[in-house]
């Protein structure tokens, strides 16, 4: 799994991204009340915001931390939000990107410097 300085997480299986909010994400934000998840076919950019999760505190954009296209979006957020709560690095996943750059990844930080980012916070 790695990571984006805006809390995202990637987890990587062939040229398949599956993309979410980090637990310390889930955390800041409080009970997630709304997730907007992207359109398949969409097309995204590193940094593009793809997706919005709302909270009882906030809303915040989710920003593509890879580009390539989205093949699936997980329908089930927009019925049970909380699912972002309760497992942000796995059930909570918002979409599956077909990476069309995979070197992107190499740029995202692993769980260690994430970690340390975390603390510098």
């Amino acid at each position: 799994m790695r990571f984006t300085k805006d809390h995202e997480w990637v987890l990587v299986d062939g040229d398949i991204a599956t993309v979410g909010i980090t637990a310390y994400a889930a955390e800041q934000l409080g009970d997630v009340v709304f997730v907007e998840t992207p359109e398949v076919g969409k097309s995204v950019a590193k940094g593009d915001n793809m997706a919005v999760v709302e909270s009882v505190k906030a809303a915040s954009d989710v920003y593509a931390p890879v580009s390539g296209e989205v093949i699936e979006s997980n329908a089930e957020l927009s019925s049970a939000p909380e699912t972002v709560n309760a497992v942000p690095e796995a059930g909570g996943w918002f979409a599956k990107i077909k990476l069309s750059d995979p070197s992107e990844v190499d740029e995202l930080m692993d769980k260690t410097a994430y970690d340390a980012f975390l603390e510098g916070l």
